[in-house]
């Protein structure tokens, strides 16, 4: 039996028997004035003697606090590691119910868990796509509602907002939808100028340029910018509020938040998009000049005059009425994908990622139904 040490308020007492057992009475007080040095000592014992077993006698233990209960998960973790066993003595009931999280039980095997199989995983798809597919149907039918429900009554569009989302949605993005239209149409009208310099029709460059942007290359590159930004701030938006629940407080306060939130979006973007596929042909009509004139040495008039005669009114309204139909897509699906939005930050996140994702693939599957219905046409 050693003697009675002291650390600071508490005092403690090691006894060792024959079978490498020790035991520690421990007096007074257990708390951060002392546990670290506590820790100190009893774990530096442990590391000397490797005892089979360690015994804590807390009968003169006036007071323990977390810092105390930490000294005491410190030990039982050392013997653990030194494989051997570790027990509390004379242990009052508030001390026990301090350590009733269960930090000194025995540790508990964890069950391995299999990952579900094959079938159990598409089965789960299955299910989550019907989900999807119930919900969007719904969406559907609450978005034709407030459209009604608007044109009924025309004092509940919110035009302020209207407004504000035009400028967000059009005015905004017509920087970068010039500019990616002028480069666009310059890499369109050099490309094609390699082969028809070869023939001699270095004139067909503006035919090629003003159809390919009118009809195809201008709708779908608007809408794809489009998608890009706004479809993902619609998802943003209406996610982040989700969250937040401030959707959940407009429902409370009587308004229809299809008609609230997405009415404006969707109006707006159907509006200024074939405004902005317009400017889109104009700048790269202007990017094809630009080979045209300093690189295939036709006139400016030249190239005009080929410009204008070879679009018609149909190919602009053509790619003006497909841009229409792709903001109406992205603005919708934008929309949907910010209603789903369940959980957290992480969920508003993969929302706006999969309304620019869906997005996209709309676009590019209604091109190709347009594509078709267009060969049928003509």
């Amino acid at each position: 039996m050693e003697s009675i040490k002291d650390i600071q308020s508490c005092q403690y007492e090691i006894a060792e028997t024959d079978d490498e057992s020790i035991t520690i009475y421990i007096q007074g007080g257990m708390d951060s004035s002392n546990a670290s040095r506590m820790i100190e000592i009893f774990g530096s014992l442990i590391n000397d003697r490797q005892p089979s077993s360690l015994t804590v006698d807390l009968k003169k233990v006036a007071y323990l606090d977390d810092f105390g209960a930490l000294v005491l998960v410190e030990l039982k973790d050392m013997m653990t590691r030194s494989n051997g066993l570790f027990d509390l003595k004379n242990a009052r009931e508030e001390v026990l119910s301090l350590l009733h999280s269960e930090t000194l039980a025995e540790t508990t095997s964890f069950i391995t868990v299999r990952p579900p199989n094959m079938f159990i995983r598409f089965g789960d798809a299955i299910i989550q796509y019907a989900a999807d597919v119930k919900y969007l149907i719904s969406f559907v039918g609450s978005v034709c509602i407030a459209f009604v429900n608007s044109l009924l009554h025309p004092k509940s569009l919110r035009m302020e907002e209207t407004f504000l989302y035009m400028q967000k949605t059009g005015v905004d993005a017509l920087p970068i939808v010039g500019l990616i239209s002028f480069l666009l149409g310059l890499i369109v009208a050099f490309m094609s100028s390699v082969q028809l310099q070869l023939f001699g029709a270095n004139i067909y460059v503006a035919s090629l340029v003003s159809l390919a942007m009118s009809r195809e290359l201008g709708p779908i590159m608007t809408a794809i910018i489009v998608a890009g930004r706004s479809g993902s701030s619609f998802a943003a938006e209406i996610g982040t509020m989700k969250i937040s629940e401030e959707v959940d407080a407009l429902f409370t306060m009587g308004f229809d938040p299809t008609q609230y939130l997405v009415v404006p979006k969707i109006l707006a973007s159907v509006i200024v998009v074939p405004i902005l596929t317009l400017f889109s042909d104009i700048f790269a009509i202007l990017g094809g000049l630009v080979v045209g004139v300093f690189m295939l040495n036709l006139t400016v008039s030249a190239y005009i005059s080929e410009t204008i005669n070879t679009l018609t009114v149909f190919d602009v309204s053509w790619g003006i009425f497909k841009s229409g139909v792709f903001a109406l897509l992205i603005s919708w699906i934008g929309c949907l994908r910010g209603f789903q939005v369940r959980g957290g930050a992480a969920s508003v996140g993969h929302s706006t990622t999969s309304a620019v994702v869906s997005g996209i693939f709309l676009i590019i599957v209604s091109d190709a139904v347009f594509t078709v219905i267009l060969r049928y046409l003509i």
